[in-house]
């Protein structure tokens, strides 16, 4: 879903999603009055934070599983040519769980943010 990470160091990264109407979901949602939906929106947040998470060193060969979110606020409508900014920030990892606040923002006004958690799993026991 994330068109390119502008940005990255240890314990942030930022993304971005361009909002094109040729994104399926704009024929139903809502018809005449197109609106990103929010759910897209906490994934794009999940994939930034999951991206952030393991290009840790210790994360080499894992998978992290999105487990939740919290705290989730939509302030504002996104609609197509929107550019949807995504920054993360990692608050917490011990050992398999790792907690991230998010924030999406459109021409610098906060869209949507929320907490994020993940665990972490090796990709070999995925099978």
């Amino acid at each position: 879903m994330l068109d390119r990470v502008v940005s990255m160091n240890d314990e942030t990264l930022t993304a971005i999603k361009n909002v094109t109407i040729n994104e399926p979901y704009f024929q139903g949602h809502y018809p005449g009055n197109p609106v990103m939906p929010g759910v897209l929106q906490i994934e794009a947040m999940a994939q930034a934070a999951g991206i952030l998470l393991l290009r840790r060193t210790s994360m080499e060969g894992k998978v992290a599983l999105f487990m939740s979110c919290d705290k989730v606020k939509w302030r504002k409508p996104v609609r197509p040519g929107d550019q949807l900014s995504i920054t993360v920030r990692l608050t917490k990892v011990r050992g398999p769980v790792a907690c991230a606040e998010a924030e999406c923002t459109v021409n610098g006004q906060s869209v949507s943010s929320g907490e994020l958690m993940f665990t972490v799993v090796d990709s070999s026991k995925m099978d």
